[in-house]
């Protein structure tokens, strides 16, 4: 009777868990089956179309005369590429410093890169901005590439610091005892150590200066430039709206995060589950 009665609870736990995800997924559905509608069935209550537009991710792909989204992804990608590389190799170099490394108000300085965790970014919008312009960078990739090579983020270096501390210190001192120096002992013994939380450091990066919208539409003016989320933008700036293909471009947009996301989930859930848990 107990086991039938604890595979009841299964199966009533995992209609219940079903529900909840169909229910989280709607917009998701109502979002697929928008973007194959044309402008005139967006207020019906149907989430699928009676006939699906499949024209609307051409025409949205193609919608500039100048420039296709393929000339926006590759732009936005290649600025990734930059912010990824930048915002992991610096990230592990500070992190490694606070964690293993002797230096004078050590203390001090881990306490002012945590202080700058609770710094609002739009306190630090306008002297940027007026730094980027007075050196002529504004309508460059430099101001969204160049804070990635500059310690990554506070959160990113607190991560790390939480996790070097979980390595035992055993393994710095065998390399010591062999001639490593202190660049050796780094790249050689902390650093491939340091994959799981590598690797979450690297999907935040990609994820949130993919969003960085403010960022993008803040220093960025030529059309030749624009990332793939100006480039949605530019949707809404044409005098009748085509919200099927706008809505097919904005599915598009967020493909490369999903992908990212599930090809490193292993690795992303090891390093956050493990970062401050060892030691």
């Amino acid at each position: 009777m107990s086991a039938f009665r604890l595979k009841g609870n299964t199966v009533a736990n995992h209609i219940f868990l079903i529900a909840i995800s169909l229910l989280m997924l709607y917009p998701v559905f109502w979002w697929v089956g928008a973007s194959l509608k044309k402008t005139e069935e967006m207020k019906l209550a149907t989430i699928w179309p009676q006939t699906p537009m499949w024209e609307n991710y051409v025409k949205g792909w193609n919608f500039s005369t100048e420039f296709t989204f393929t000339h926006f992804f590759a732009n936005t990608l290649t600025m990734e590429l930059w912010n990824v590389v930048g915002g992991v190799l610096t990230s592990a170099v500070v992190a490694y410093g606070f964690a293993r490394l002797h230096f004078k108000l050590r203390a001090f300085w881990f306490s002012i890169l945590l202080l700058t965790l609770m710094l609002p970014g739009q306190v630090t919008v306008i002297p940027q901005y007026i730094m980027y312009n007075h050196f002529g960078l504004v309508d460059s990739y430099i101001p969204l590439i160049l804070p990635h090579f500059f310690g990554g983020g506070a959160f990113f270096i607190f991560l790390l610091v939480q996790f070097i501390r979980g390595i035992p210190r055993d393994l710095d001192e065998a390399a010591k005892m062999d001639g490593a120096s202190v660049y050796s002992i780094f790249s050689k013994v902390i650093f491939p150590l340091l994959k799981p939380s590598l690797v979450t450091v690297a999907i935040f990066t990609f994820i949130w200066s993919w969003d960085d919208f403010f960022g993008q539409v803040l220093y960025l003016s030529s059309v030749e430039k624009y990332t793939v989320g100006l480039a949605l933008r530019m949707f809404i700036d044409q005098f009748e709206i085509q919200w099927g293909q706008l809505l097919a471009m904005s599915l598009l947009s967020i493909v490369p995060s999903v992908i990212v996301f599930f090809l490193a989930q292993k690795h992303f859930v090891e390093g956050i589950s493990t970062t401050g848990l060892k030691g």
